[in-house]
């Protein structure tokens, strides 16, 4: 049932092991997006699945933003989720927020920009204390973000956090992402799969109509409205097509954007180095 280009699934004990496996960086491009956009519609035909756990084959890279040069595409495979309306990752985001599986988000390596927006969107998040890292650099490329982190670290983190993790477009280590509230916890690397693992079973054997009707609820306290999420895409969407953030994206390809190495590894520390516009 789960066959994909750019994920390894395993299936046990009512649990979905999602592995991203998108080399070289595991960036969110069409391929990624299809497959996730695959999974969130086989889910509901999918009982025996209780828990999605999402993780990295790549320990320095969970998913450190989107794949800058293949935009339009993306977003049109982001589409076939919800129709050419609603057309975005956040949107795409959204369905796994309110899909009746509890999803956890496993996190080794870097998580930036959509790829923060998706594990904000995830219903719980734990990571390495010693390998994650986690930014939201589009202010810093010229953009507000537009996949849920204007909605979700506003309600997760509060006003003034939000402002100094969007507007810095800085990097945070996972202790100071776990002390804002952006995620459930920072563990030590060697504990992480067994933390993950005895939530993930443990909420799996629980009644599923409980379990459900509890994130429903949960969920119509906390979630952002649907208008909302379309807007932050579309304002997103506009910026993307600026003379200033194309300019200020081609000097970070310049210095290595996209490619293994200094700038990916620390690229909230390479927005600094851009001109003031």
């Amino acid at each position: 049932m789960f066959e994909f280009q750019t994920v390894r699934t395993a299936l046990s004990g009512g649990v979905l092991d999602v592995r991203f496996d998108a080399p070289p960086l595991n960036l969110i491009g069409p391929e990624l997006v299809k497959d996730l956009v695959d999974l969130v519609l086989a889910l509901p035909a999918s009982p025996e699945v209780r828990v999605v756990v999402f993780s990295s084959a790549d320990p320095e890279y969970f998913l450190p933003h989107v794949d800058l040069t293949k935009v339009p595409q993306y977003v049109a495979e982001a589409g076939r989720a919800g129709g050419p309306d609603d057309a975005s990752l956040g949107m795409l985001w959204r369905k796994f927020s309110q899909a009746d599986v509890v999803t956890i988000a496993k996190i080794r390596g870097r998580v930036g920009g959509a790829g923060s927006e998706f594990v904000l969107a995830c219903d719980m998040q734990f990571a390495s204390r010693e390998t994650a890292t986690f930014g939201q650099p589009e202010v810093g490329m010229g953009a507000p973000p537009g996949a849920g982190a204007l909605q979700h670290l506003t309600r997760k983190l509060g006003r003034n956090r939000a402002l100094e993790v969007l507007l810095g477009s800085a990097d945070f280590t996972a202790d100071e992402a776990a002390a804002y509230g952006w995620i459930n916890k920072a563990v030590p690397d060697a504990e992480l799969d067994a933390l993950v693992a005895t939530n993930a079973r443990r909420i799996a054997s629980f009644p599923a109509a409980a379990v459900h009707e509890t994130k429903r609820v949960v969920n119509g306290l906390t979630l952002p409205h649907v208008e909302d999420v379309r807007a932050d895409a579309r304002r997103f969407q506009e910026f993307v097509q600026t003379n200033v953030l194309q300019s200020r994206v081609a000097l970070l390809f310049e210095k290595g954007l996209q490619d293994r190495g200094p700038v990916e590894l620390a690229l909230g520390a390479h927005m600094v180095d851009l001109p003031v516009e």
